[in-house]
């Protein structure tokens, strides 16, 4: 494999590996997957999406250097056409960058950082576009996310330059990839009871009930014009905070985080809770959440995060 690398790409086959979420996914396929089917005959890449009810898929896209620039020159471009669309209906202003995430073998991703960052700094400086290496692994794999994001142009370079890195550092050792995990069972609530559903059958979760009840029972908003209710004699109107801890698997965390954190800040004004996300921790396919303030903030931010776990897992059925 030669490590010259021309303007115009080396012809050597490369696979590169895309991580998306259910949303995403959905975009590439499009309608009766003719969006996908277009990639490929105009890139003339392979571009491959992997199977499951999961939150989160795999892209992969393999060909010769030139068929996935331009393949992934679609893909960018069908994101920041996803994120024209959505602004029409938002008040938004500034349009968010296209975001891509990027599967690499942990072993090369230390060529991509380059000597105290110098080569991920050139990357960043050359191209326009932010990248940023993740610290941790993906679970159960020896791969690490490399997230891009940019407008699309700076989206290409980027890729352009780190496919250039990658075939000049082949990884090492074995590489173990990453699969994501199947989305955990469905909940629902129905008639004040909370339900998971194993198979067919919908079994009664006692653990949500108390918790879907107590949400229930709390207003998160005092009613218009009552800003401060009275609270009868000896009782305090603030109960001491407490702290819970949840844990939630990794595959599931983007979707109560939300995009920028909108769906978490979202959840942390509505419960009035404090809610921390710790990192992901190596090799372990959880994340622990903290949630710290009344008893009730705390039911009602449960109560939210489950609630967003079911519309995420339910609304994968599509896909």
């Amino acid at each position: 494999m030669e490590s010259k690398v021309s303007e115009g790409g080396l012809n050597v086959t490369l696979t590169i590996r895309l991580l998306m979420h259910g949303k995403e996914v959905g975009s590439i396929i499009g309608k009766k997957g003719e969006t996908v089917k277009k990639m490929r005959e105009e890139s003339a890449a392979r571009i491959n999406i992997s199977e499951g009810n999961c939150p989160e898929r795999i892209v992969t896209i393999t060909g010769p250097t030139d068929a996935i620039f331009k393949a992934f020159a679609m893909i960018a471009y069908k994101f920041e056409e996803d994120i024209i669309n959505s602004m029409s209906n938002s008040p938004a202003t500034s349009k968010p960058p296209v975001t891509l995430r990027l599967v690499v073998p942990a072993s090369q991703c230390g060529s991509l950082i380059g000597k105290g960052g110098s080569k991920i700094k050139e990357i960043r400086e050359s191209t326009g576009a932010q990248v940023q290496v993740a610290g941790d692994m993906l679970p159960n794999s020896t791969e690490r996310a490399v997230t891009i994001s940019g407008t699309p142009d700076a989206i290409i370079q980027c890729v352009k330059q780190i496919c250039v890195v990658m075939l000049e550092s082949p990884p090492k050792g074995a590489t173990i990839p990453y699969r994501p995990k199947p989305a955990s069972t469905p909940v629902i609530f129905a008639g004040g009871q909370a339900y998971t559903i194993q198979g067919q059958y919908a079994i009664p979760h006692p653990d949500l009930t108390k918790l879907h009840q107590l949400a229930m029972q709390q207003t998160p908003f005092p009613p218009l014009g009552q800003t401060n209710p009275a609270f009868p004699a000896g009782l305090d109107a603030n109960p001491p905070a407490s702290t819970h801890e949840l844990t939630i698997p990794n595959d599931l965390i983007g979707c109560i985080i939300g995009r920028q954190g909108t769906k978490i800040n979202e959840i942390r004004q509505m419960s009035g809770a404090q809610i921390k996300i710790a990192n992901a921790t190596e090799g372990s396919s959880e994340r622990q959440i903290t949630i710290t303030g009344t008893p009730a903030n705390i039911s009602l931010a449960q109560y939210l995060i489950n609630a967003r776990l079911t519309s995420e897992v339910t609304g994968m059925g599509a896909l």
